[in-house]
């Protein structure tokens, strides 16, 4: 039985991922910072789901023992997926440290946070692998979103490390550059052919995983 803990399942995407891994017979914990959504997805997913949480990931002082809490419930992790993120406003960042600084928050910091309790564990247990939902946005500056971008492109360095630390012990660390995919975040984006459903990114995603890949682009 392979367990999955999802965190940032009330996002679009990481909801089509669960009921993708639903379909293999996966297990999942479900975690997320909208209780009304959390709940709709796990009565929906019924006997894959072991557990559900609720938490801002912003609250960084309570991490820790969250996660601690989650790791006694399912005692062992094969792949954990951090899927949250926020876009925010990039002009409102542009003059007004306290929005850039949330975005850093949610998008990188609130990542590493996470990150820190959830190695130290899978490199203690010695197997599993860790995904992170990033995104293309942080392979370059650009003036409609360089705020997040920066965030992204945080945390893409920051695993890049992490994958060299873990890696002797066969733990696998993944980090998906998502590119526009159509979802709430992006309702307010002028949609082009670009543009990717949930549904094909989700299913994207699970195959790059699947395929060991290190760094990947999705679609």
């Amino acid at each position: 039985m392979e367990k999955i803990l999802l965190l940032g399942a009330s996002s679009t995407i990481a909801a089509d991922m669960a009921r993708l891994y639903r379909k293999q017979g996966k297990k999942l914990f479900l975690v997320g910072r909208n209780p009304q959504k959390i709940e709709a997805l796990s009565n929906e997913l019924g006997s894959s789901i072991l557990g559900t949480a609720n938490i801002d990931f912003n609250n960084f002082e309570e991490v820790p023992e969250f996660i601690n809490n989650i790791i006694q419930t399912m005692r062992s992790i094969d792949l954990v997926i951090i899927a949250h993120g926020d876009l925010g406003n990039q002009l409102k960042s542009e003059k007004s440290f306290v929005h850039a600084k949330d975005i850093f928050y949610t998008n990188c910091l609130s990542v590493i946070s996470l990150l820190i309790p959830i190695a130290n564990f899978i490199e203690k247990q010695g197997f599993g692998q860790i995904a992170v939902i990033g995104s293309v946005a942080g392979e370059r500056g650009r003036p409609r979103n360089y705020t997040y971008g920066a965030a992204k492109g945080s945390i893409q360095i920051y695993l890049q490390g992490l994958r060299s630390r873990l890696w002797k012990k066969g733990i696998g660390v993944h980090y998906i550059k998502l590119g526009p995919v159509d979802t709430p975040m992006t309702t307010h984006h002028e949609k082009n052919f670009s543009f990717t459903s949930s549904a094909l990114a989700a299913r994207k995603i699970i195959e790059a995983i699947e395929k060991n890949k290190k760094e990947a682009y999705v679609p």
